[in-house]
């Protein structure tokens, strides 16, 4: 599959759209059980999932989650004309920035840091600054999430497909259970592929199967073990991204927060210092569709001020640096 000449409306037909969103589900679910909830073959899944990981359409991760930095923050970077790549790339390649987007008219870069406080000021007022290239940065403060990407589906499975193939989530505890040098070298390991076998992570930790399966179940009853199924969205029929700036009264701050969680359009919601105090990222069908969300969806909320910035490239979602699909249209 050649995603440099790929039709993102034909590359990946039904079954791969299932199977992508079976993934955002369960990141780590046996081919054998999502087989059964789809009513497909084993077989089936093993090699459509094997050609969508070989081809580089779809990556599954360990989900980086706001809670577990210091310092979680948006940045808006404006950049002179003609640099914006090299910006881009700069921050993709820094392992605490792990969603960076070119936005429309390729002046400005949106990113998300989970650093702690000393990465962050290094970057902030020493990095940035000191480069040309960058003329503005604007920097939010992630105050509350009420949705991330782990969260969003894309909707191609039904409720009862979808229950089927959730696992029981148990409640973040307060404060983290201890870890040692195992604990990290697993979740390492899962955040490059959170689909590792459990036999395939107990090689490369040099531990005991029966180790890491203890061990893999104790972290995931922390809240640790979320993942992402990374895919273009417009492989999956979804050909805008935008992320929207809101203005919303104090007071309904965190009805419409959650409100805004719950809606198939949304990938991801926080609540932020600054101008705005919500952020929204959402995918919508086509500008028609995001129109619809701001009218239908946004008035009725009581969000006074919206400003939309859409996105022209997501350059790294949840870590993984994304390839290029083609031009966006």
């Amino acid at each position: 599959m050649d995603l440099s000449t790929a039709d993102p409306d034909t590359a990946l037909d039904l079954l791969d759209r299932r199977l992508v969103c079976a993934l955002q589900v369960d990141g780590r679910a046996e081919t054998g059980r999502i087989a059964e909830v789809l009513g497909v073959s084993a077989r089936t899944v093993t090699r459509r999932l094997a050609r969508l990981r070989g081809a580089g359409v779809l990556r599954v991760v360990r989900m980086p989650d706001v809670e577990d930095a210091a310092v979680g923050a948006l940045l808006r970077v404006r950049v002179l004309r003609g640099t914006v790549d090299a910006i881009a790339k700069a921050l993709a390649d820094r392992p605490d920035v792990p969603f960076v987007d070119v936005m429309l008219g390729g002046q400005e870069i949106g990113a998300v840091m989970l650093s702690d406080a000393g990465g962050r000021d290094r970057l902030l007022y020493g990095q940035l600054p000191a480069t040309a290239a960058v003329t503005e940065t604007t920097t939010h403060a992630v105050l509350h999430a009420y949705a991330d990407a782990g969260q969003w589906q894309a909707g191609y499975l039904d409720a009862d497909e979808a229950a089927a193939l959730a696992r029981p989530v148990a409640p973040r505890p307060r404060t983290p259970p201890p870890s040692d040098e195992l604990d990290h070298a697993l979740l390492a390991r899962l955040t490059e592929d959170a689909r590792q076998s459990h036999a395939a992570l107990a090689e490369a930790v040099g531990a005991p199967e029966s180790t890491v399966r203890r061990r893999l179940h104790r972290l995931d009853e922390s809240g640790l073990l979320r993942t992402h199924a990374t895919v273009d969205p417009r492989l999956l029929g979804l050909a805008v991204d935008a992320n929207l700036w809101l203005d919303v009264p104090p007071g309904r701050l965190a009805e419409t927060g959650a409100a805004l969680a719950r809606h198939p359009h949304v990938h991801g919601v926080l609540a932020t210092s600054g101008p705005t105090n919500l952020m929204a990222a959402v995918f919508c069908r086509d500008h028609a569709g995001l129109y619809r969300f701001v009218t239908d969806t946004l008035g009725p909320l009581g969000v006074t001020r919206a400003e939309t910035a859409i996105v022209a490239r997501a350059v790294k979602r949840a870590g993984v640096p994304l390839r290029r699909l083609g031009p966006q249209r």
